[in-house]
């Protein structure tokens, strides 16, 4: 690949811009909002503007919001502004069946989803390293005795965009695509904004309360209101039923805790047992969820530092690690509330942990259980 356009200089697009960039392809620039691609080419992204009428360059990027995407494919197609089109869109399904209907080729279009993402949008959001390590899944088109598929050529050229961006290639259909991430992006984001919604008129001694556990729960809470309705907008149905089994299991739960607030001692017995059977569903599924570089889940012990809120803290604490060999697998930062302080969970690997406590000891970090 030696050129591309970027059709759409969001997130998505401008962090895949910079990525090719960054690796020496010649990338246009194009966006309904010119100034967003003026700040996405100042920031290194590629050059502003469509490639010149009669020179197509290899690959265009569409990555516009769902409810534009087909109709923006059919216009790269229909002007030839590139030899193959794919577009970055959370749905998959509804825009090619809505490409086919606007008579689109689907030979030179190729489907396709990085899964990463920030709670932040636009062009300053974005960043070259966005897609390292994530899933990035293509949906071609199968061919039939009547149609062909996608080209290998613009699979390849998909290929290689992944490729470039350190991404790791998924092979899905593309309604099935959209069941799954209806399961484990769409409804979890409602999900976490229904949580977040019933802090909006809370007590403000109630929301200082808050810990660790609820920001987790609500990060992604703080995600751009307009444009997930846009994707949701393009995957109702399949959210839709997922909050329905969703809905099922809030029912029983309320059921059950009724049960243990009941003077009946059989009604208690059986609330608590129906409370446990639930929160062991979500361990199990919990389990599930693939762990460092989508490998198995492995399993880690914590270590809980006391830290200042100063600068360098947290790279004395990498360096002490470092120093006797320890490598920290995950961290989670608990900041105290009215205080300048907090909590820092170090995970490492189980045998790990007296080698770290000793050395944090040692250069006087406070540890706690």
């Amino acid at each position: 690949m030696r050129t591309a356009l970027v059709l759409g200089t969001g997130l998505i697009g401008t962090s895949a811009a910079l990525a090719l960039s960054a690796r020496g392809v010649k990338v246009h620039l194009s966006d309904r909002d010119p100034e967003r691609a003026r700040t996405a080419a100042a920031l290194g992204a590629g050059t502003e503007g469509e490639p010149a009428p009669g020179s197509p360059v290899d690959l265009a990027i569409v990555a516009v919001p769902p409810a534009h995407l087909a109709s923006a494919v059919a216009d790269v197609q229909r002007r030839g502004l590139a030899r193959g089109v794919i577009d970055v869109g959370s749905v998959k399904g509804g825009p090619r069946r809505e490409l086919v209907e606007l008579g689109g080729d689907l030979t030179t279009y190729l489907g396709s989803h990085p899964m990463s993402g920030r709670e932040q949008s636009g062009p300053l959001a974005a960043t070259a390293d966005l897609f390292e390590g994530r899933p990035w899944v293509l949906t071609p088109t199968q061919g039939t005795d009547t149609a062909p598929g996608t080209d290998t050529e613009v699979l390849n050229l998909a290929l290689e965009l992944i490729a470039l961006c350190g991404a790791v290639p998924v092979v899905m259909d593309a309604d099935a695509h959209d069941r799954a991430v209806a399961l484990v992006s769409h409804t979890p984001q409602l999900l976490s904004s229904l949580v977040a919604a019933r802090l909006e008129e809370a007590a403000e001694t109630d929301v200082r309360l808050c810990g660790q556990g609820i920001r987790d729960v609500t990060r992604v809470a703080g995600s751009d209101p307009a444009m997930w309705v846009d994707i949701l907008s393009a995957n109702p149905g399949p959210v839709a039923d997922i909050l329905a089994e969703v809905a099922t299991d809030l029912q029983a739960a309320v059921r059950a805790l009724r049960e243990l607030d009941s003077a009946d001692e059989a009604k208690r017995a059986g609330g608590a047992a129906d409370v446990e059977a639930l929160l062991r569903r979500g361990n199990a599924g919990r389990a599930r969820v693939p762990g460092k570089h989508g490998q198995a889940p492995a399993t880690y012990e914590t270590v809980t530092v006391l830290i200042s809120d100063r600068p360098g803290q947290l790279a004395r604490i990498f360096a002490d690690a470092g120093s006797v060999g320890v490598n920290i697998e995950d961290v989670r930062i608990e900041h105290a509330t009215g205080q300048q302080a907090g909590r820092m969970q170090l995970m490492v690997e189980p045998g790990a942990v007296p080698v770290l406590e000793q050395v944090l000891r040692e250069r006087g970090w406070s540890l706690r259980q």
